[in-house]
């Protein structure tokens, strides 16, 4: 599936706070975060197990200084959230991003060419992605913006991701028209099986929107609100009011 030495797994939610805390992404992606919000979250995901931290390339160095040597990962998102960048700006970003420390990036695929039903051009932009990623020891995450997609180029990004040699497929970015769908995370799952790993991401909120994600086919959540949901799986009374990416 993967050049990368990370590799992506279905997780079954079954188990305690910490299976479910494994999963999520913790991510932090407003343009007004200050460095001692960056410290905050970076102590949430060492306390709580998180995955990895999902933060903006210029908190980069700064996620991996606070986390170096822990299991937790620092993730970067690359041409984002728009997807329109050119191939080889995307790919000087990914550069840049794995240089400073990250070692998952999460690229938006160009979705007007995908929409345009340009498949050569969306395959080859995210290989040429995939190419800097793995040779630099990474994990390639594509983003589809399942909201703005018709049922038939959901299908094809998803084949066009595993062509390319992603290693996930994600849903949204949180700031297009709509986010994670327990249907659309289904639907790649479908399409990609065990090849890849399918992150959702987008509105997801609560324990309830995390389990039910994981329940569709989701090997990885994308989330601000990752301390509420494992509180919420704890005390199901606790309702989060944060806004989740």
């Amino acid at each position: 599936m993967s050049h990368s030495t990370l590799s992506p797994s279905i997780v079954v939610p079954s188990g305690p706070l910490s299976v479910l805390a494994s999963c999520i992404d913790h991510t932090l992606l407003e343009p007004d975060v200050t460095g001692a919000q960056i410290e905050r979250h970076c102590a949430e995901a060492l306390e709580h197990g998180f995955a990895c931290v999902f933060v903006n390339p210029c908190w980069a160095a700064l996620s991996a200084h606070l986390l170096h040597g822990s299991s937790v990962r620092v993730g970067v998102p690359i041409a984002f959230p728009l997807g329109a960048s050119t191939t080889s700006t995307k790919r000087i970003e990914a550069e840049e991003a794995l240089r400073l420390g990250a070692t998952e990036i999460d690229m938006v695929l160009n979705i007007g060419a995908l929409r345009s039903g340009d498949r050569n051009l969306v395959e080859q932009d995210i290989r040429g992605v995939s190419e800097v990623v793995h040779s630099g020891g990474g994990l390639l995450k594509v983003i589809l913006e399942t909201a703005l997609l018709t049922l038939d180029e959901k299908l094809v990004a998803c084949q066009l991701a595993m062509a390319a040699g992603a290693d996930y497929v994600k849903t949204s970015t949180g700031f297009g028209p709509g986010g994670a769908t327990a249907d659309d995370v289904a639907l790649m799952r479908g399409v990609v099986g065990d090849k890849l790993g399918v992150k959702a991401s987008g509105g997801i909120r609560t324990a309830a929107d995390a389990l039910a994600m994981l329940q569709a086919g989701a090997s990885r959540i994308g989330t601000s609100a990752g301390v509420s949901i494992l509180q919420g799986l704890s005390s199901p009374s606790h309702i989060s009011s944060s806004r989740g990416y």
